[in-house]
């Protein structure tokens, strides 16, 4: 595997990693009892949620915040935990 796989530019390393990791989403927007308003409380716009780089980071990024129990994890940018804190600038991603 080339380097280019570890840096998130390898769309086939990219494409497994997704395929491995949305399946460790807290919350599903098909799940039974899923809220309204998680929809606007998605980590991707979060001020703790840092992107990875290259195409991961169009869907992944790191929890920061402290007191999270994802402190530390890989998130996908729609999944969501109880200490969502909107950004103040109010990006997403």
């Amino acid at each position: 595997m080339s380097d280019r796989a570890w840096t998130g530019d390898n769309r086939r390393h990219n494409d497994e990693c997704h395929e491995r990791w949305v399946r460790l989403r807290s919350r599903r927007t098909d799940q039974s009892g899923y809220r309204d308003e998680w929809f606007d409380e998605q980590c991707g716009g979060c001020q703790f949620w840092v992107a990875l780089r290259g195409g991961l980071g169009r869907d992944w990024g790191v929890c920061t915040h402290p007191g999270s129990p994802f402190d530390g994890r890989v998130r996908f940018e729609h999944d969501g935990c109880d200490l969502f804190v909107v950004r103040k600038d109010g990006s997403f991603g």
